[in-house]
């Protein structure tokens, strides 16, 4: 090939083909710049951007399981809000009805402490009837046991056995008309050691239900904890290190100035031929 000709220009086809991989290198740089990170599209690293949006796929479903655990939660601390409630109210009727117990108590005082427990009786039903939390009532007959999701496939659940306080139950052993009576010490005697089992038997069941309670709290601890950990897994996969891209991008700026030279003095060097015909 000749070495001067005004037909074949080597030196400036290197050039240009030196700034246009500088160019291509420089926008890639912008990109992961303006978008944080380096691998944002499959043309990208295609195996890379599959791992990352399956791992985009598991956190987001972890959000559908939390929601569920937190629901779960809801429902519970309703419940256990008004079982600590009934607790209390029970509590109040076994002093109304051992006070009633005294045979040497009078007919007027009998009977006030009677109105007394009925009136905390009926305060027990209203507080169970009204211990819902979006339709579900885990006190209530035919209250509803409640299941919370464990994973992200569906397949797992954490589950909070009702506990069943309507009065004529197995926890709840005093009838529904219970009274002390306001005649003599008899009915007092027998209510009270219907209301002392029926304490017994709540306290029990709210044990129970806390313990299973605190087992919907650690685990949606633990999805939030599995959640944050995946997060930070695709960002590891993905983020660019915008720190080292700041300082490849003042790189490749003067790399693109030199290239745009470079071609420059190429082009000029078949312009130089035309002085030998002078």
């Amino acid at each position: 090939m000749a070495i001067n000709s005004i037909n074949t220009n080597d030196g400036s086809f290197i050039a240009l083909q030196n700034l246009a991989a500088t160019n291509a290198a420089l926008n890639a740089t912008q990109d992961r710049i303006s978008t944080g990170k380096k691998v944002a599209m499959p043309k990208d690293n295609g195996a890379i951007w599959a791992i990352a949006q399956n791992l985009r796929g598991a956190s987001q479903s972890i959000n559908a399981v939390k929601n569920s655990l937190d629901r779960a939660q809801s429902t519970v601390d309703v419940a256990m809000t008004a079982g600590t409630n009934v607790s209390d109210l029970l509590l109040q009727m076994k002093e109304k009805a051992l006070a009633a117990a005294d045979p040497a108590l009078d007919t007027s005082s009998r009977t006030n402490l009677n109105e007394d427990f009925k009136v905390l009786r009926e305060t027990v039903k209203k507080t169970i009837a009204n211990a819902d939390f979006n339709g579900s009532n885990m006190l209530r007959t035919n209250g509803v046991t409640v299941r919370g999701l464990a994973n992200v496939a569906g397949t797992d659940t954490i589950t909070v056995a009702a506990a069943l306080l309507t009065f004529g139950g197995t926890i709840n052993t005093l009838a529904g008309t219970a009274t002390i009576g306001s005649n003599s010490s008899a009915a007092a005697v027998t209510t009270l050691a219907a209301v002392n089992t029926t304490i017994s038997n709540v306290s029990t069941a709210l044990a129970r239900m806390g313990a299973q309670y605190r087992a919907l709290v650690l685990h949606n601890s633990f999805m939030a904890k599995l959640q944050d950990n995946l997060d930070s897994g695709v960002g590891n996969l993905v983020d660019a290190d915008l720190g080292r891209e700041s300082a490849r991008l003042q790189s490749l700026q003067s790399r693109q100035q030199l290239g745009v030279q470079a071609t420059s003095i190429a082009n000029q060097s078949t312009s130089a031929l035309l002085g030998l015909f002078r």
